[in-house]
């Protein structure tokens, strides 16, 4: 953890409503216990669940989604690990895995510990690349069927180009699926961008299927005080409320020094002013998603 704090002087805006959710976050252990895999993007923190709950609790989460980060590839262990100092009804897990070296058994132990949903995960600062998106298919509908047998969902952090090259692929899924950082667009080129403007087609094409993560912000933001985001997260919650849930994306990697988890929950209360808006996305939507009851 880095010895300056990014929350210090701030304070929550708001209070949570009951059942909050954040549902999108990481937690890292000890190196020597926990191996990274190959892919590493940035240089992972030790960010155990302590001092997650310590941000979580100050805010009034209650409710926790882990998501596996990039930096352990298919090694789940600290995650899991984590996931089992919380009671079982409020925690939940979004893996990553190899679907081809994984058996029933260990699925079913999955989804009893509480995951229910797999990651599709491309680094968000990956350029264009042709045909990276014809050659998701095969796999994405690979992990669409198990998704489908467990009724699990599939959660997408791409960058903002490849979710619109995804974009047939994510109409022909049959099973309900999440896309995190608001899909990763741009926010300088604000809400009637094309590619922000299909997506919002997609997410609002009456199936109920997509749902959106207003998460990560700072990923796609270029303005002071992430100004340029809220244009954004106003048009998700005036056509598609029912769609969005929150989440810290906490510890902010690559970013952990100079984002707050409170600053960033604090801009949820600019966003959707009204405290009721604010319960669809913070308890009612994720309630739903993850099935918390």
């Amino acid at each position: 953890m880095s010895e300056y704090d990014p929350d210090a002087g701030y304070e929550p805006a708001f209070a949570a409503p009951p059942n909050a959710c954040d549902a999108h976050f990481h937690v890292f252990g000890p190196a020597d216990k926990y191996a990274y895999g190959t892919d590493i993007r940035y240089k992972p923190p030790h960010e155990p669940l302590e001092r997650y709950l310590e941000l979580a609790q100050r805010l009034g989460l209650v409710r926790y989604v882990f998501v596996q980060p990039s930096a352990y590839g298919f090694d789940n262990s600290c995650m899991l690990d984590a996931m089992r100092q919380l009671d079982p009804p409020i925690r939940r897990g979004i893996i990553d895995f190899d679907e081809t070296k994984t058996s029933d058994n260990e699925l079913s132990e999955l989804d009893a510990l509480g995951v229910r949903g797999i990651r599709v995960n491309i680094s968000p600062i990956r350029k264009p690349e042709a045909g990276l998106a014809a050659s998701m298919r095969q796999r994405i509908f690979r992990l669409a069927r198990i998704c489908a047998e467990l009724t699990w969902h599939l959660d997408f952090l791409t960058p903002g180009w490849l979710v619109s090259e995804l974009m047939p692929t994510l109409y022909d899924l049959p099973v309900e699926f999440s896309v995190a950082h608001m899909g990763l667009f741009p926010a300088k080129d604000g809400p009637k961008q094309s590619g922000f403007e299909s997506f919002l087609d997609l997410v609002d094409d009456g199936s109920k299927r997509c749902w959106v993560k207003l998460t990560g912000i700072y990923r796609f933001s270029t303005a002071p005080d992430f100004a340029d985001v809220k244009p954004m997260a106003q048009a998700l919650i005036e056509r598609v409320p029912d769609q969005l849930i929150w989440g810290s994306d906490f510890p902010h990697l690559s970013f952990h020094d100079r984002v707050g988890t409170i600053q960033l929950y604090n801009l949820l209360a600019e966003w959707a002013p009204e405290p009721a808006m604010r319960q669809r996305i913070l308890a009612d939507n994720p309630a739903r998603l993850f099935g918390f009851v």
